[in-house]
């Protein structure tokens, strides 16, 4: 049995994304899909001693209702790398595990100058899952050169050129799948169950939906323990 998930690239996504990335053989980042305004493709949560804050990163708005995600490049004329990475070691500085992810944040915001949003995304989670010790096959959409008129037929298109049998997703994702389509051609998919246990965040109450940074400098070297570990863990967890 080999396991799939196809999600679009997010930026600095939340630990339910790596959750589902850790549990898979093989990963696709579904960019070749219409871009969406407003969503997680280029803006996330961090909660710092002071609230929630959204970080947002500029793109270039000319034509984004016609454009595919991994087609929509960034303005770099606001400088935004620097000032997302300021706010973050501003944000966190009373975090007990910053520190510790000093090299992780400089080669994410001040090795390059990042242009095209889904190629600086799939940096940004694979460098992730290298820091959370997850280890996957990774492939980009728009490389397959699957096509279908369905969200559906193409998934299964992408599960038998891949050699997959199994499909991963998120809850959410119930209310648009075609189950019949993938009974019919013996794929079987698993809706993913979140349920994660709270750990220390700067400030109360606790929010569960914000970027994985805010876990990696809360928890530190514990952090794949709140993702996953906690399933088949003996300890209480609060849920």
């Amino acid at each position: 049995m080999r396991k799939i998930a196809l999600f679009q690239s997010n930026y600095i996504p939340w630990k339910g994304y790596f959750d589902i990335i850790n549990d898979v053989d093989i990963f696709v980042f579904y960019d070749d899909v219409q871009y969406t305004k407003r969503d997680w493709r280029n803006r996330n949560i961090i909660k710092p001693k002071n609230g929630t804050q959204w970080l947002t990163v500029p793109v270039i708005n000319n034509d984004l209702q016609k454009k595919k995600i991994f087609e929509v490049e960034i303005d770099t004329s606001s400088k935004w790398q620097q000032k997302h990475l300021k706010t973050l070691l501003l944000s966190y500085s009373n975090a007990p595990h910053i520190r510790a992810y000093s090299e992780l944040l400089e080669e994410l915001y001040e090795s390059k100058e990042w242009t095209n949003l889904a190629e600086m995304n799939v940096f940004f989670t694979k460098r992730i899952c290298k820091e959370l010790g997850i280890v996957a096959e990774y492939h980009n959409l728009q490389d397959l050169n699957i096509s279908g008129d369905k969200d559906g037929e193409r998934i299964i298109k992408i599960c038998k050129a891949l050699n997959c049998n199994y499909v991963i997703n998120g809850p959410s994702a119930q209310e648009f799948i075609d189950q019949k389509l993938f009974d019919n051609s013996g794929i079987t998919i698993e809706y993913k169950q979140y349920g994660y246990p709270e750990y220390i965040q700067l400030r109360q109450p606790f929010v569960h939906h914000v970027t994985i940074l805010d876990l990696l400098f809360n928890t530190g070297s514990q952090a794949p323990y709140y993702i996953w570990g906690w399933r088949s863990s003996d300890k209480e967890i609060i849920l």
